[in-house]
């Protein structure tokens, strides 16, 4: 006697295709998250600060491109573009968050060009330091 035909799906390699789907995700969800990358260098006594979706922060990778709130924007738009968000009513200050390993000529030249277009308060921003293990 012969037995029944049985079929089955082989979902082994769905499973491959997920697993490399997540890693892929995994890597990339971080980038889209922060806009750029930048590390920005680790403090002491750091005090949270609520995220505010009107906060204006301006970015620096480790290359040395500008992001105006997750967005690129070029050196020379820089300041035509501080000095139409704080000239339309918003408090004149800006959020700084620069890679760790960015020459610090760039940072001045940044809080420079914010402080001539409208900017008068530069908040640094700065990674938590890990908490310590007992």
């Amino acid at each position: 006697m012969r037995s029944p035909v049985q079929a089955a799906p082989n979902v082994t390699p769905m499973v491959d295709v997920m697993l490399v789907l997540l890693i892929i995700f995994m890597v990339v969800a971080p980038t889209l998250l922060d806009g750029f990358r930048a590390e920005p260098p680790k403090a002491v006594n750091v005090k949270d600060h609520p995220l505010d979706s009107a906060d204006v922060v301006l970015g620096i990778d480790a290359a040395g491109r500008y992001f105006l709130n997750k967005k690129p924007v070029a050196e020379a738009d820089l300041g035509s573009r501080l000095q139409s968000m704080y000239h339309a009513g918003r408090d004149p200050i800006l959020y700084l968050k620069a890679d760790r390993e960015l020459d610090y000529s760039k940072v001045l030249a940044a809080v420079d060009i914010a402080r001539k277009n409208g900017v008068s308060l530069v908040g640094m921003v700065t990674a938590e330091p890990a908490p310590a293990r007992k």
